[in-house]
């Protein structure tokens, strides 16, 4: 694939990026994606490998080398097609996918790999520009009609799938807007809005009815999430109105750290923190918005969601951010014969961290302190792993300034109501317990409906929902016709 000797000619070629001071004055992207000329260099590297571990790295078993050979010999519009053959949305992932398939990359074993993901954003961009990327209305109806539940990636991801083989889909979304985690949980400064919006405008155009600010169940008393839907469908109703339902909600439900002064002002998980400002940029008046100007920010947590925090506490103002993650400080190297073609445990530095960050690894929070009922500080401690145990090193506590304080530890399950209102069996860790057998895959103990994404799997990539979202499509539709002609 590619350029037979290109791996040995060429190097790896990364995608840029703005200066800081220039992309801290804005929330919009600001990756500097490879040229025509670069993304060729970069397809040349791909080796012929014979055994591709980069397809089976990809959740959505993305048919790379096909694709990179593609960018090669500059048939672009190749590409996308086979692209899209197996991702509806490549330019979501080729945006905030962390690449899985780069650490399967066979060169990866003792050299850097190749940048598929800089590859496939190349792609699509291209594909969009030239006006490649068109609906695609079935060419005739089943008369069969089908509820997706959550409009994230794997929501929408079905009802596309659905939508294309002549169902009538109809999404429901409890936020004003189509998107879900992607919509109110992503920076825009990672992902600008515009990207969901085309793929919205491609649904409704294929047949999709979309049903934005509606909730499927009861509301849950004192849950927090910006701009809860008003609107109500109960559970009853859906399963009387349609042949099928899909259950593609997200894993909602933020783990919190119940240790003294929780419930002081200024402690806030991420998502009251991230979604105000995409509401925000959208153009909304959000009354009382969370925001980290001037403010000693701690975040904890350090994964991408603390990291999305980072990156607009700074844009902000804040005075300081600090980041806080309870593992030990992993190497810089993985050591490759070791881990490949698995995903490493190695440093990452985000964007977001070169913008202003002090990073603290083996440290955990032991009480929130306050003045007047408003946070001031944390209490923290240093921690040891010994024999699998987190123990704490004696004489290493301290006190920590904080105005604000953003709790970004992750996801532990769906919100419960949802799941509660069908009264689907769940899993031991609170998800919609389902399979993914080739037959029947993704239907739950309820009949004739589905469950599939963050409502299944728990907290997961967006490549993961995409995949997900297809595989439940072709379930619900062998269900619906006995037979189905959606690829798994």
């Amino acid at each position: 694939m590619g350029k037979v000797t290109g791996f040995m000619e060429y190097g790896r070629i990364e995608e840029g990026y703005k200066p800081v001071t220039e992309r801290l004055k804005h929330y919009k992207e600001f990756v500097i994606g490879l040229d025509d000329a670069q993304a060729n260099k970069q397809a040349a590297r791909c080796m012929d490998c014979g055994t591709p571990f980069c397809n089976n790295g990809c959740p959505v078993n993305n048919i790379i080398p096909d694709f990179n050979d593609m960018v090669f010999r500059n048939d672009w519009k190749a590409a996308i097609d086979t692209l899209h053959s197996t991702n509806n949305f490549p330019e979501f992932t080729g945006r905030i996918c962390p690449a899985p398939c780069e650490a399967a990359c066979t060169l990866n074993v003792n050299d850097d790999a190749v940048g598929i993901k800089s590859i496939e954003h190349a792609i699509i961009d291209r594909a969009w520009a030239e006006g490649w990327v068109l609906a695609q209305p079935p060419t005739s109806k089943t008369g069969k009609k089908v509820a997706v539940v959550g409009s994230g990636p794997a929501g929408m991801a079905a009802a596309q799938q659905l939508a294309r083989v002549g169902h009538a889909v109809t999404l429901f979304e409890k936020n004003d807007r189509v998107g879900g985690l992607l919509r109110y949980g992503i920076p825009d400064f990672k992902m600008e809005k515009s990207h969901i919006d085309r793929r919205v405008d491609q649904l409704v155009k294929e047949g999709v009815t979309i049903r934005t600010g509606v909730q499927v169940g009861e509301i849950p008393k004192g849950f927090k999430v910006t701009n809860w839907a008003k609107e109500t469908i109960s559970a009853t109703q859906l399963q009387a109105d349609f042949d099928a339902v899909l259950l593609t909600g997200g894993s909602e439900q933020s783990r919190d750290l119940p240790v003294p002064g929780r419930d002081l002002d200024g402690i806030h998980f991420a998502m009251e923190f991230l979604p105000q400002q995409n509401k925000v940029n959208a153009g909304d008046k959000v009354k009382g918005q969370l925001r980290a100007t001037d403010k000693h920010v701690i975040v904890i947590g350090g994964g991408d969601t603390g990291s999305d925090c980072v990156g607009t506490s700074n844009r902000h103002g804040a005075a300081s951010v600090t980041q806080f993650e309870v593992m030990p400080q992993p190497p810089a190297e993985e050591n490759r014969p070791m881990t490949w073609p698995y995903w490493p445990i190695k440093l990452r530095t985000s964007s977001s961290h070169d913008e202003g960050c002090s990073r603290e690894f083996a440290i955990s929070t032991k009480e929130f302190i306050g003045e007047k009922g408003k946070v001031t500080g944390l209490k923290t401690v240093r921690v040891e792993w010994q024999g699998g145990k987190m123990v704490e090193v004696a004489g290493s506590e301290q006190v920590l300034k904080a105005d604000l304080v953003l709790l970004a530890m992750g996801f532990v399950n769906p919100v419960s109501a949802v799941l509660e209102a069908f009264g689907v069996d769940k899993d031991a860790r609170g998800n919609a317990k389902a399979t993914t057998d080739c037959q029947g895959g993704y239907a739950t103990s309820v009949p004739k409906v589905f469950a599939a994404g963050d409502m299944r799997r728990g907290q997961s990539l967006v490549v993961w929902a995409i995949r997900e979202g297809r595989q439940a499509a072709r379930s619900v539709d062998e269900f619906l016709m006995g037979v189905s002609d959606l690829p798994r």
